[in-house]
């Protein structure tokens, strides 16, 4: 199974969070839920403090914020445990 084939097959999933004090959605596939866990827990922040930090730096939709957020980390090779608690490079 392909990495492609195996994100077609998770789906979205639809998400209620609090940015800003604004109650909003956001659907993204598991594996970027995942993704934010873990970006967040090197961080030492929640995933709602994480996506607000997405939130005010973003320029169009958040859930695409996300995924290039995400993008860029896995890019940098911050993701994978290899990193340092803050999770940069």
């Amino acid at each position: 199974m392909t990495l492609r084939t195996r994100s077609l097959r998770t789906g979205l999933i639809k998400r209620s969070v609090r940015i800003a004090g604004h109650a909003t959605s956001i659907s993204l596939e598991a594996e970027f839920w995942r993704a934010l866990q873990e970006i967040a827990e090197q961080r030492g922040v929640s995933v709602a403090a994480l996506l607000a930090v997405i939130d005010a730096e973003r320029q169009g939709n958040l859930s695409s914020a996300v995924r290039l957020f995400v993008l860029d980390l896995c890019r940098r090779g911050a993701l994978g445990g290899s990193r340092g608690a803050q999770g940069t490079p």
